[in-house]
């Protein structure tokens, strides 16, 4: 990446206020929140249409949560189903671990874990943002270079015909992949964090025939000979994750031949059609640094991890929604240039953290040696008293550590703040986003005194929505929140636009440290 000349821009000539490299599904929110927010949006892709099979195949209440903040929730509410448990075999077929979801009333007000569709969920993405005047899409576009100077960055970029053009913005988001052009302009390395092995995956439309063979739920075959996944998709979708054994070909397991040799132990071809076969190297690798200057990395581009637990995609999609809600801050000038530089650290220990719990899941479920495996089994049964009780798949998301937080340690601080069923004046049940909205929240339980309440209303800083529970307009439905602050002896939280906890309060004094801290942080140093 070249920096400072050869295409010096000046800052009133700059045409979009991001652009953005790659229209998969990371790309394509990133498009939806910039455009919905009014910035200038450029956004490419080499390909001219979504891919036509499923790569993903998971989702979390989080990601759905902002589906609806988005509007698109509806649209893609045909493509997923709740996932099922996902059963632990250990060496001798025992049930050795079993992972499930937290009991209703569910805490972001979504079904925490589905299987969804990937191609027509994309291209509902894809639409949403075409929907915004504001965005501006180039499909068949390679990018060959980026150069930026203080003011914007420039891309480079080449169409299929061969005709040569250039964009400039203010910033640039690289949602361009695992082989990232982007990244690779900026310089950005990544750092292995200590996983490679060589897995087939494949996708079957299995018919009524092959569905009487098959689990019920989804299953981790825990088998020293031959480590493997299957995950029940969406109607007659089944996905197998098969580890491939020294000595084989990578190249001929993923043969149709080779494929169904792999597939024998539970379907045979007169069960149903594939539809996608791929070998891969499962790699847990994370960009050394998420910014330079005005370029960013986002989604696969800046991580890659195990898919044990089906986090590939959503980690991307909250890449985006971290970065996008802090650039229209600072673009909008209410927010110092400064709030970026959260994005690296906010992302950076979030993705290895939660990657650092999806490798603990892949070696208990890929543990080659015979003895070490009866062992884990053994271990893991002990620990439950031999009862084998489901633990919620969300129990290992990690809290964000550092970043835009409130200096006042406390267990909620960092983690996602609960979305509760809220009841109309005639009993209509909504969704709390969608009763008061997104952006800064500051939200007082039931329960709040009349001093904390003063201070909220009081205190002079940034612009922040008060959010009072307990009133005829915002009463729970199922007592969500209310248990929520009870259970962590607070009464206020304040919430940031992504839904994190910036911070919580129990006494007024606490709130106006926290309130004056975080005016601080987004008032000052604006460049």
């Amino acid at each position: 990446m070249t920096t400072g000349a050869p295409h010096e821009t000046a800052a009133d000539d700059v045409a979009y206020d991001v652009a953005i490299v790659g229209f998969g599904p990371s790309g394509a929110v990133a498009a939806g929140l910039l455009g919905a927010r009014g910035i200038r949006t450029f956004v490419c892709d080499r390909a001219h249409d979504v891919y036509d099979k499923p790569r993903a195949i998971a989702l979390d209440h989080e990601i759905t949560r902002l589906f609806q903040n988005m509007g698109v929730a509806k649209l893609i509410k045909p493509y997923l189903e709740p996932f099922t448990d996902s059963v632990f075999y250990g060496v001798d077929g025992q049930v050795i671990k079993r992972m499930s979801t937290v009991a209703e009333p569910f805490p972001l007000g979504h079904t925490p874990s589905v299987v969804f569709t990937q191609p027509p969920v994309e291209r509902i993405l894809r639409a949403h943002a075409a929907s915004f005047s504001s965005v501006t899409i180039a499909l068949g576009q390679q990018l060959l270079n980026l150069s930026q100077n203080e003011s914007c960055v420039t891309l480079e970029l080449q169409d299929d015909q061969g005709q040569p053009s250039m964009v400039h913005a203010r910033y640039v988001i690289g949602c361009d992949g695992a082989s990232s052009t982007v990244r690779t302009l900026a310089g950005i390395a990544l750092e292995d964090l200590g996983f490679d092995e060589p897995w087939l995956v494949v996708d079957v439309l299995v018919n009524e025939q092959g569905l009487s063979k098959l689990p019920t739920t989804s299953v981790q075959y825990c088998h020293p000979e031959r480590p493997a996944t299957m995950v029940i998709g969406p109607g007659r979708h089944r996905r197998w994750e098969v580890s491939i054994n020294p000595g084989e070909d990578p190249e001929q397991v993923a043969t149709a031949d080779g494929t169904w040799k792999l597939l024998a132990p539970w379907i045979s071809p007169a069960d149903g059609e594939l539809w996608r076969q791929a070998s891969y190297r499962f790699h847990a690798l994370v960009a050394e640094d998420w910014r330079k200057g005005r370029v960013f990395i986002a989604g696969d581009a800046a991580h890659q991890q195990p898919p044990f637990l089906g986090q590939g995609m959503c980690q991307g999609v909250r890449d985006v929604n971290n970065l996008c809600w802090k650039l229209d801050a600072v673009l909008k000038g209410a927010a110092p240039n400064s709030l970026l530089d959260s994005y690296t650290t906010e992302r950076k220990g979030h993705v290895t953290a939660l990657t650092t719990r999806i490798k603990a899941i892949g070696k208990i479920i890929g543990e080659r040696d015979v003895a070490k495996a009866r062992a884990r089994d053994a271990h893991l049964l002990e620990e439950c008293g031999g009862v084998v009780i489901p633990v919620p798949r969300q129990d290992v998301q990690p809290p964000l550590q550092d970043g835009l937080l409130s200096a006042l340690a406390h267990p909620k601080r960092g983690t996602i703040f609960p979305q509760p069923w809220l009841l109309t004046a005639t009993g209509e049940r909504r969704r709390m986003d969608d009763a008061v909205g997104t952006g800064w929240r500051l939200v007082l339980a039931p329960q709040a005194g009349q001093d904390i309440r003063q201070t909220a209303s009081t205190s002079s800083a940034i612009a922040i929505q008060l959010v009072q529970l307990g009133t005829p307009a915002l009463t729970e439905a199922d007592g969500l929140l209310e248990k929520w602050f009870t259970e962590n002896n607070t009464v206020a939280a304040i919430v940031r636009p992504d839904h994190y906890v910036y911070g919580v309060c129990q006494t007024p004094a606490e709130l106006s440290e926290q309130l004056s801290a975080l005016n601080a942080l987004l008032e000052t140093d604006k460049n």
